[in-house]
């Protein structure tokens, strides 16, 4: 008799452990494509979030792909390879005037301010903007804002 109540005691005890290990089912994720237009120090807290899972913790499955320039992020958007792209308002200005009746709407604003730096080979102690009178500045990726910046043209006009 004792071997018989040992025995289901035991299944019993395994049948409540065994009908409190449910397999959770993951929640459905949406798909979303984020194209954005160069990785850059700036979206940090984009890449942060991504890394901690605070994408999946909104039901968000979120892919990160690199345009490598606002046209192809733009390109991306109208065929419908994003659903976001991050990237200045220049290329859906473009797409707009152009007369598409399917142009992206800008909104929100990633960076308060603008994601441009002055870096180079070797320390330079007590440096002024004066200083790059005659050198050769690399603006950044080919057809980026930053080789045609404004802000040169302005310190040009400060130091001649």
């Amino acid at each position: 008799m004792k071997k018989i109540v040992s025995i289901v005691l035991a299944v019993s005890m395994l049948a409540v452990c065994v009908t409190g290990c449910k397999t959770t089912t993951r929640k459905q994720l949406k798909p979303v494509v984020l194209n954005e237009v160069a990785h850059s120090i700036f979206y940090a807290p984009q890449y942060a979030a991504i890394e901690l899972g605070y994408f999946e913790d909104e039901g968000l499955d979120l892919t990160l792909v690199n345009g490598a320039g606002a046209d192809k992020v733009m390109t991306a958007l109208i065929s419908g390879d994003a659903d976001i792209g991050f990237m200045g308002s220049e290329a859906s200005i473009y797409v707009y005037q152009q007369g598409s009746d399917d142009y992206a709407v800008n909104f929100a604003q990633l960076t308060q301010r603008a994601g441009n730096f002055l870096v180079g080979r070797e320390a330079q102690d007590n440096f002024t903007w004066a200083d790059l009178k005659g050198k050769k500045v690399l603006g950044g990726r080919a057809g980026g804002r930053p080789n045609h910046d404004v802000t040169f043209e302005h310190i040009r006009e400060i130091y001649e």
